[in-house]
């Protein structure tokens, strides 16, 4: 019986001993890398661009350290690294639809008629040179763009399963990139509500 006991606390120390600590984390610098990628395409002019694979798995222990910390007993410290997977079929769709839509976008940009606002979205500026039916069209182009905008950043948190929390702060990043990769001459809000062209 005594055997059991001290089997059973050796395990227990054992157990306790090789425990890991995972830190999650907001991805800030692969969300940045998947706005980019995301942008460009949507923003590219009929250019191929490559299709994007599924990222590869992580390599193997390569040194006798990585191996020997296979084996080390202790608290570790892990951080959860991630892969922004921006291939899955929603966000390909979303993707799919914004590109298609960007030409129709990308004359009311050049007319100074809408800009990119400093949440991401697009918004109206000035149409006062657009006749009835290019306001109308500029009104439903802005709705269609931003309720993609708004699946997509929602999906993005949703496919990498970081959470509800996190889509302001992929907005913010989103934001960002869509007003650094507008052309010149585009209106652009900077963080502190101003309107400018870029």
């Amino acid at each position: 019986m005594q055997r059991i006991i001290k089997a059973a606390g050796f395990l227990a120390v054992f157990l306790v001993a090789s425990c890991v600590t995972v830190n999650i984390y907001f991805p800030a610098a692969e969300v940045q890398k998947a706005a980019d990628k995301i942008v460009d395409d949507i923003r590219s002019k009929g250019e191929d661009t490559k299709k994007e694979q599924a990222p590869a798995p992580a390599p193997g222990p390569t040194s006798r350290l990585d191996i020997q910390e296979l084996f080390r007993l202790g608290p570790k410290q892990a951080v959860a690294a991630m892969n922004i997977d921006i291939t899955t079929p929603a966000i390909r769709g979303i993707r799919e639809s914004m590109k298609n839509r960007f030409p129709q976008l990308k004359a009311f940009y050049d007319r100074g008629a809408m800009g990119e606002n400093n949440k991401g979205l697009v918004e109206a500026r000035d149409t006062a040179g657009l006749n009835l039916m290019e306001r109308s069209q500029v009104n439903k182009l802005i709705d269609q763009e931003n309720r993609d905008r708004t699946a997509l950043y929602s999906e993005i948190a949703s496919a990498n399963k970081m959470g509800a929390e996190s889509v302001p702060q992929t907005k913010t990043i989103f934001a960002k990139t869509w007003r650094e990769k507008s052309q010149p001459g585009w209106w652009i809000q900077d963080d502190n509500g101003a309107w400018l062209k870029k």
